[in-house]
């Protein structure tokens, strides 16, 4: 499993002419499911994520979480952070999850940042959607549970 993180002022998630997530100051996680992930993935990856600390204290040094921050969370799903580029010019998404195996995990990652006492919002999985977000920073951090990088 892997997950972009961004650190944000603001964010926005829309499908269509609709709006279908949002949050204030905190963060923008993009998710990519891989083949083999599991529910301790999401588990990993949901309690590194809420306790990152890249979020500024009094003294403006990077040493607050997300939930320390009062912050909340966007998550969008994003099979393309499977998307292998090192042949060729058109990506392969082999590595990706299906879909249906995908939308459990993804779902499971929610839940378990809800469990880490997160505000969360999220996109509409397998939708195509437009983001628009205003970094804090900027901040981004790459996660793989599988430790990758």
């Amino acid at each position: 499993m892997r997950a972009v993180v961004q650190r944000v002022e603001k964010a926005a998630v829309s499908v269509g002419d609709e709006t279908v997530g949002s949050t204030g100051p905190g963060l923008v996680v993009y998710l990519g499911v891989g083949r083999g992930d599991s529910a301790a993935d999401c588990a990993y990856l949901a309690k590194k994520i809420a306790g990152l600390r890249i979020f500024e204290d009094e003294s403006g040094r990077m040493n607050l979480s997300v939930k320390e921050s009062a912050g909340s969370v966007l998550c969008i799903s994003q099979f393309t952070l499977y998307g292998d580029c090192r042949k060729g010019r058109r990506p392969s998404f082999t590595a990706a999850a299906l879909p249906e195996e995908a939308a459990a995990l993804f779902e499971e990652f929610c839940t378990r940042l809800r469990e880490e006492g997160l505000s969360i919002a999220t996109g509409r999985f397998g939708a195509s959607m437009r983001i628009a977000q205003v970094n804090d920073g900027p901040v981004t951090v790459l996660l793989d549970s599988g430790k990758a990088f």
